[in-house]
């Protein structure tokens, strides 16, 4: 048995889990998370391997009196053949890309969509299946073998790398006998960003499709006899639409920088109170009296050696931290290499030394801040504000995006002009009695993270007026 440990989520509460199973009286979230279990996996984080079925999902018939406003003409498709695959490697890049550019527009590029991205996850082996990752994307065709519609998917034996915790979940289907694992994934792995998930060119039989590919996740869940099947950081239109095939919604919160068309730096400045305004300023101050050279290298500009040395510092934040590394050294290369000048790394140097950086994804009108390092046993103060958040604000303004998402947890990016933001998931679990249970759990911790929101926003660092404005 393997556990993990970490702080109760404050966000929690007193929930409780309540069943009408004989043989038990009741399990308690409350009573998991004063034991401060993170995670409780029974075995090892090992490999799963899917039932032994048919992959072919079915054909369907698409009517022509579907959405309508589609613009891409790929021909009078009338059926579809919705399948799995078992690497994103059996569709071309240019079939997925389409089908994610599509389904965000390009004015929202979502890089972690892109086939490149999750290619490199699978092919550096991070997401695979020796590392309890089993790629089972779902592709639709039409009678043409045109790719109208591509889901990422991962059959999945622990809960590692997810963002959206379910540990408390898969604790109580023990306790009760039964097995949560495996279960299915629909998500980018290890990147909890928001985005499409459900990927659809845009056609008059988008809107079909896309049911259809919904349908085809529930019907993928019973086929696989496993526990449940969750879709972490979809969007907000698909957490709404997902709500009405009988997914269980789910709330979380992450902290974003938001850029009301300012120019410069100090124009964003002048929008925060005067206390937070001058601690900024004296926390950047600090940068330069510690002899630190920042840079903001793009695409060509970064070399192999800096993946190398990057490499080495998100081993140091990840052995200091989280006790397991999900990337190797072969990712970056790799998606560096697809990723072009989607890629910003934020490099730290005294003198001639990369002695910190940050990684970061740049989108059609979002900068995803997603890694930070440092070298072993350093200690520079307020570099990680620099690199992580001041820098990235830099590079949003001067890039013209609408926002910097920097990544789960951190109430310290507060004070920085990053605020709390709604993010999302869905879970559809095949058990009745655990899905009433833990429906009543979900509405007990949405309401205590909408207070918290409306906490945060009212304490937070800009002048009255700014928010007001937007209100």
């Amino acid at each position: 048995m393997a556990v993990a440990v970490a702080a109760p989520s404050p966000f929690l509460g007193q929930a409780t889990l309540h069943f009408n199973k004989p043989s038990f009286e009741r399990c308690t979230l409350s009573s998991v998370l004063q034991l401060r279990i993170k995670a409780l996996f029974w075995g090892p984080r090992k490999a799963v391997e899917p039932a032994k079925v048919d992959l072919s999902i079915g054909d369907f018939s698409l009517m022509e009196s579907g959405s309508k406003g589609g613009t891409t003409n790929l021909g009078e498709a009338k059926k579809l053949s919705v399948s799995v695959v078992s690497s994103i490697s059996e569709v071309s890049s240019d079939e997925w890309d389409a089908c994610s550019l599509d389904a965000t527009g390009s004015e929202q590029f979502n890089p972690f969509l892109s086939h490149g991205f999750l290619s490199s996850l699978e092919e550096s082996g991070c997401a695979v299946k020796e590392t309890g990752w089993v790629p089972q994307h779902i592709i639709a065709r039409d009678e043409c073998r045109n790719v109208l519609g591509v889901v990422p998917l991962y059959l999945k034996s622990h809960s590692y790398g997810e963002f959206v915790f379910d540990h408390s979940w898969a604790d109580a289907y023990y306790s009760y006998g039964s097995r949560y694992y495996p279960k299915l994934q629909c998500c980018v792995p290890f990147t909890p960003v928001t985005g499409q998930r459900i990927l659809v060119r845009n056609t008059v039989y988008r809107d079909q499709i896309f049911d259809i590919l919904v349908s085809a996740l529930m019907a993928l869940t019973v086929k696989f006899q496993v526990s449940s099947l969750h879709i972490t950081f979809p969007s907000a239109n698909e957490w709404d639409k997902l709500k009405e095939k009988g997914f269980l919604q789910r709330i979380g919160m992450q902290y974003h920088w938001k850029n009301r068309n300012y120019k410069s730096f100090d124009e964003f400045l002048m929008d925060m109170k005067q206390s937070k305004r001058k601690n900024i300023r004296q926390e950047r101050k600090k940068i330069s009296a510690q002899n630190l050279t920042m840079k903001r290298l793009r695409g060509y500009e970064i070399k192999a050696r800096h993946w190398d040395t990057f490499y080495e510092f998100y081993r140091n934040t990840t052995d200091n931290k989280w006790g397991s590394a999900y990337l190797t050294r072969e990712f970056f290369h790799n998606m560096a290499s697809k990723m072009g000048d989607n890629v910003l790394l934020v490099a730290a140097e005294e003198g001639e030394e990369l002695v910190a950086a940050a990684l970061n994804l740049i989108g059609g009108d979002a900068l995803y801040g997603r890694l930070w390092g440092c070298l072993p046993r350093a200690y520079y103060p307020n570099l990680h504000f620099e690199a992580c958040y001041y820098q990235a604000i830099e590079a949003a303004i001067e890039l013209n995006l609408d926002k910097v998402e920097a990544g789960a947890q951190g109430e310290h990016k507060i004070q920085r002009g990053y605020l709390p933001v709604t993010t999302y998931s869905c879970h559809y679990i095949l058990d009745a009695e655990f899905r009433k249970v833990i429906a009543d759990f979900l509405a007990r911790e949405a309401a205590q993270i909408k207070l918290v929101m409306k906490l945060l926003h009212e304490s937070g660092p800009f002048k009255d007026n700014v928010l007001s404005v937007e209100a």
